[in-house]
């Protein structure tokens, strides 16, 4: 069994210090959502990008990330993580501006609606309401669709939508340490279910959250791993961490995708945890997978 080194064990102690114990001790969202409005945001001085702006997205709240390449730069469509129910474009803010300065890409972060006051199909269906708002703001643009755990989920879901819909064509798809079974069976829920910052607490109460209807955890744009048809999706990039509870799914999906004719660079960082990807600043490995991972985007969208 993999165990963290001590600068990544660290890192999990400081995060997991930092974190409410959801699912068990707190379990009421308006006092989550309190913890965190009260909890101090770490002083860190924003990437420089060209231009920042909120937008309107029909309805959907966005924030555009706009490098100025070139004028007809690709797109990335990013969804936040926060196991549907936490974060918003402020938490992601760091990570997306990493992206447009990496790839030169267009980034577009959507501010879906939560749960458990806005249960599933909400999000996904806000993300496909901003993925066609892309699509009609920058046509002609190779769009790739990105997100981490919860958002990974609705990446690829977005895949499966704009397949079944008709478009927009989606032309990639980044997936990071992603969330996609609500029956958190895998083995690597139980071996990684408790120290290492996401917990196996954790994950039940996001679930229970985003699908309070049992019903929809057959659904496939809900659970991508249940018995869904993934024939004809674009090509995927696939982030997994050897230490999270998430690893077994992340690995399933991209086995699954692969059997389905799907284009699948699968990279696992046996030592790492959930959400690893952005704590490049404390970590300089994580700075190498951050530049990795940001790489295969840039050759995807083909950015000159």
């Amino acid at each position: 069994m993999t165990s963290p080194g001590a600068e990544v064990q660290a890192v999990i102690d400081l995060a997991t210090a930092n974190f409410p114990p959801l699912g068990t001790e707190m379990t009421d969202i308006a006092e989550v959502r309190a913890f965190f409005a009260a909890r101090p945001r770490p002083a860190v001085p924003a990437l420089p990008v060209a231009r920042v702006r909120d937008e309107d997205a029909d309805g959907v709240p966005v924030r555009v990330y706009d490098q100025a390449v070139h004028a007809d730069a690709p797109v990335v469509l990013y969804c936040h993580g926060g196991g549907f129910v936490l974060c918003d474009l402020d938490s992601h803010d760091g990570f997306c501006r990493s992206i447009a300065d990496a790839t030169g890409a267009v980034v577009v972060s959507v501010d879906y609606r939560r749960a458990p006051e806005h249960p599933f199909p909400a999000a996904p269906e806000d993300a496909y309401t901003a993925l066609l708002w892309t699509a009609q703001t920058y046509p002609g643009r190779r769009i790739a669709v990105a997100g981490d755990s919860a958002g990974a989920n609705l990446a690829t879901v977005l895949t499966l939508l704009s397949r079944d819909r008709g478009g927009p064509e989606i032309a990639y798809q980044a997936l990071y340490y992603p969330m996609l079974d609500p029956t958190c069976s895998q083995p690597s829920h139980r071996r990684n279910g408790q120290g290492y910052f996401l917990t196996s607490d954790h994950l039940r109460w996001y679930w229970d959250s985003y699908l309070p209807d049992l019903a929809d955890r057959a659904d496939r744009y809900a659970a991508p791993l249940a018995r869904t048809d993934l024939s004809g999706l674009p090509p995927a990039y696939v982030v997994t961490a050897g230490l999270d509870p998430l690893r077994d799914e992340g690995l399933a999906y991209a086995e699954a995708l692969t059997t389905a004719g799907v284009p699948v660079e699968a990279h696992h960082y046996a030592g790492m945890f959930h959400g690893f990807l952005s704590m490049a600043a404390a970590l300089p490995e994580v700075a190498a997978a951050c530049e990795t991972a940001f790489a295969a985007l840039r050759r995807a969208l083909d950015v000159d």
